[in-house]
């Protein structure tokens, strides 16, 4: 017998289905496999780290058997973090993910130099916004209003702990996600050099309804 989709709390038995999902959205909002030789840098990287470090702001839509078939997860506070990261996180996969020979040279490369350098989220611009979230769904998942649901439930949780606002980051020619963010409140921050992504926040207030959305 199955349930209606519902947003829930993570549970150690998802920990394959988030790293599956990330994997297969983590390519510009699509499949990575198929671009990278290893995409098992993504999940190290922007999913099972937070799951391990703070499992309590990790949520995840269950397709109402059980199966986590999109995810909410992140911090409350960035700067502890990132200092968690590198503490407790870093040992257990910098082996599988050695620092790179000299620059980045392949799409792979690139994304384990993000891995060793946590430090990369300290951005003045954003200590305004102390939180900050990854949210993915898989592609049959989207559309049908599960990522507004995800995102409630992690602002809830932020609001809970008095945390006052949240940041992302996301690719910036991810226009479907910008639409996605736009909708629910978010708005740019100016961070000079920022790259090939865009960084957005918000409060963690509840939305104010809006008719036309």
């Amino acid at each position: 017998m199955t349930s209606p989709p519902a947003v829930r709390s993570y549970r150690p038995e998802d920990h394959d289905a988030l790293h599956d999902i990330c994997v297969r959205t983590a390519h510009n909002g699509g499949d990575s496999r198929p671009a990278y030789t290893d995409p098992d840098i993504f999940p190290a990287t922007f999913a099972t780290p937070y799951a391990h470090l703070e499992p309590e702001l990790t949520f995840v839509l269950d397709d109402g058997r059980g199966q986590a078939v999109g995810y909410v997860l992140g911090t409350a506070n960035t700067a502890a973090f990132v200092e968690g990261f590198r503490e407790k996180w870093l040992p257990l996969v910098a082996e599988r993910f050695p620092v790179p020979d000299g620059p980045p040279v392949t799409p792979d490369e690139a994304v384990i130099e993000l891995l060793h350098h946590p430090e990369r989220m300290l951005l003045p611009e954003l200590t305004p916004y102390p939180a900050h979230l990854h949210i993915d769904l898989l592609p049959a998942w989207q559309g049908r209003g599960h990522g507004r649901a995800l995102m409630r439930t992690f602002l809830r949780a932020l609001r809970t702990a008095s945390v006052p606002a949240v940041h992302l980051s996301m690719l910036t020619t991810n226009t479907p996600a910008r639409a996605f963010y736009d909708r629910l409140g978010f708005h740019e921050i100016d961070v000079p050099n920022p790259g090939p992504v865009t960084y957005l926040g918000r409060t963690t207030k509840e939305e104010e309804p809006d008719p036309h959305r």
